[in-house]
């Protein structure tokens, strides 16, 4: 049976290059030596020095760090205990609640999510700015964080928890040393969709943001309406370069330790 076909290649060669031929322009074009966005004038890097000397785009560039990182590790943190929930309490009472309430960002309209949370902080007085920012990220990035989690937890083989509890390991014990290096690649993929998350979002962030908390796609936005300028091609770059190193380096982790993990599975095995 053949595995590709002509129109499978062309669906293909047409789909990647939907995808990523606009981000490799914008990449070739953060190098133009001209300020014309439109024209190619030779190389250059002198529009990346340039990102480096723009104080305010380097402060919301600090901001959306700081925000993502944050924001990342408590979303993984709630987002797993929330999957543990899911995956191992069975039919509990408010089960269909809790799980609604869980993956409800999923389907929402950001426009919708950040209002309501406009809504929030303005009823109970809590002054916009970096923290109602990183609030807003982990509502709606938990969910995601939940179902990578529970896609994991389901194929879990619990008889390695319960061998462990039988020679005298307890619960809290068993999570740590027995169920979450297992499930650690999940909780690691997790974490970086919602840190992507995070660094992607501008509506959420434009209705939960105060003075003083400007997020890079706000700035770049804001920047934009004005006209592309060059630098905006050069700073967009070097995200694309973080995300990606991030990615990577990530991928490559999880993949040694599944390795190591099967080694010493069958190791065990043999043994």
């Amino acid at each position: 049976m053949r595995r590709f076909s002509l129109f499978n290649v062309v669906s293909l060669t047409f789909g990647f290059a939907f995808l990523y031929v606009p981000i490799v322009i914008l990449i070739i074009y953060s190098f133009n030596a001209g300020r014309n966005v439109a024209v190619w004038q030779g190389w250059s890097t002198h529009w990346y020095a340039e990102v480096f000397q723009d104080q305010q785009l380097l402060d919301a560039a600090w901001v959306t760090l700081k925000v993502g990182l944050a924001s990342a590790s408590v979303a993984t943190v709630l987002g797993t205990m929330a999957a543990i929930a899911l995956a191992r309490m069975g039919r509990f009472p408010g089960r269909m609640l809790f799980s609604g309430m869980v993956y409800a960002p999923l389907v929402m309209p950001e426009v919708i999510t950040g209002l309501s949370l406009l809504l929030l902080f303005v009823a109970i007085d809590f002054d916009r700015g970096f923290w109602t920012i990183t609030l807003a990220h982990i509502t709606f990035t938990m969910c995601f964080v939940a179902v990578v989690v529970q896609s994991r937890l389901v194929g879990f083989d619990r008889s390695l928890e319960e061998a462990a509890m039988d020679l005298g390991c307890r619960p809290f014990g068993t999570f740590f040393r027995i169920t979450l290096p297992i499930i650690w690649p999940a909780v690691v993929s997790g974490w970086m969709l919602a840190f992507t998350l995070s660094l992607d979002d501008l509506v959420i962030a434009s209705f939960a943001t105060g003075p003083g908390a400007t997020t890079l796609p706000m700035k770049i936005y804001s920047d934009v309406r004005l006209g592309v300028k060059p630098e905006i091609n050069a700073v967009c770059t070097l995200v694309i370069a973080v995300v990606s190193i991030a990615v990577v380096t990530a991928s490559i982790l999880t993949k040694r330790q599944e390795l190591e993990r099967e080694r010493a599975e069958r190791a065990a095995a043999a043994g």
